[in-house]
């Protein structure tokens, strides 16, 4: 059977220390059985290390940050589009899928396809809602509130113990053993990333995390659950074991079944030492270690391009238990040449 001739354009090309989801998604792309995809990669920063891994992306442009505005960025895919013509979108990022949700109905009509959640999925999982979103669906979360001033680190000892996590709104958690602390990373956190800032109670116990694919209609397309072995500074997996655990998995059902999810997720669990489990926060995209599950049996990336053309997918029912994942550093060799051909022209 000949594969299907396709072109996809993803974001999040970022493979370093804090690596964005963009190279194991390609990956699980380069691995589909029934697509040859041509990959366009999509960079915010010149020093992106996909962009120079040519057997990886086959084009790259450059496109302007989302803070630029959603009309602008929206414009550049458009604009890109047009003279290279994308089949799917695959955003990688929290911060940009604002963007590319709003904006779903001008890249359906121009011929772009995207899976992506609704605007109230995107919203009700957000971290400053999460005890709302689990009065809802019936599930154990944290308790936790979002802070819009320093101020409002002096009154938090009226509803926390410390040590205690401060968190931004779509990237970073921190714990804070005390004042000071919650100070220093709140300054960090809302530099970067804006306010609210979110303060969550600290549940003891193990971390676990879910990635799993929602077909929009209640049904889990397929899900695999793994312990992060090694973390680093950053509290990044840097390694990862796929686990066989049944509770995962019924939790992640339940959460994708209640809110009909559309598109890749990440759910963070923490397992506490009483075997309860918190959902302790819910990513709305595949997360960086997505190619675990690819090496493990369910090619989620393969499952989201075919979703988001309108092809039928059969839901993966079984992943491979014990399946791990070693990430490693690489020095990758390139050419002055290149990077100023994509900073002065915009493409490489």
């Amino acid at each position: 059977m000949s594969k299907k001739k396709i072109s996809v354009a993803l974001t999040g090309l970022n493979n370093t220390d804090n690596p964005g989801p963009g190279v194991p998604v390609i990956r699980g792309i380069r691995e589909s059985k029934e697509f040859d995809a041509r990959i366009i990669g999509l960079a915010y920063e010149n020093l992106e290390p996909a962009i120079y891994m040519h057997k990886v992306v086959d084009k790259t442009y450059q496109v302007p940050y989302p803070s630029d505005g959603t009309d602008v960025l929206v414009q550049r895919i458009l604009d890109i589009h047009e003279k290279d013509p994308i089949d799917v979108l695959i955003p990688n990022f929290d911060a940009e899928l604002y963007a590319f949700m709003k904006a779903g109905k001008i890249l359906k009509k121009a011929g772009i396809s995207t899976f992506l959640p609704t605007l109230e999925q995107f919203e009700e999982r957000h971290k400053a809602n999460l005890p709302d979103f689990g009065e809802k669906y019936g599930v154990k979360v944290p308790f936790s509130k979002p802070i819009l001033k320093q101020d409002e680190i002096f009154k938090l000892k009226k509803d926390f113990e410390y040590p205690l996590m401060v968190k931004g709104k779509f990237y970073d958690a921190y714990l804070a053993y005390n004042t000071e602390q919650v100070k220093m990373h709140y300054n960090k956190i809302s530099a970067q990333w804006g306010l609210p800032i979110i303060i969550q109670e600290f549940i003891k116990g193990t971390e676990v995390n879910v990635v799993a694919l929602g077909d929009g209609r209640g049904n889990t397309v397929g899900a695999v659950p793994m312990r992060k072995q090694y973390i680093t500074d950053k509290g990044k997996g840097w390694a990862g074991i796929t686990l066989d655990d049944r509770k995962l998995l019924d939790l992640t059902d339940k959460i994708i079944s209640g809110m009909k999810w559309r598109g890749g997720m990440e759910i963070e669990i923490v397992k506490s030492f009483e075997n309860e489990l918190y959902v302790i926060e819910i990513n709305p995209r595949i997360p960086a270690w997505v190619y675990l599950a690819v090496g493990a049996g369910q090619n989620l990336p393969e499952a989201l391009i075919k979703l988001a053309l309108g092809i039928p997918v059969k839901p993966y029912t079984e992943y491979e238990v014990g399946k791990m994942f070693i990430r490693y550093s690489n020095d990758l060799i390139t050419d002055v040449r290149e990077f100023e051909k994509l900073a002065t022209l915009g493409e490489l």
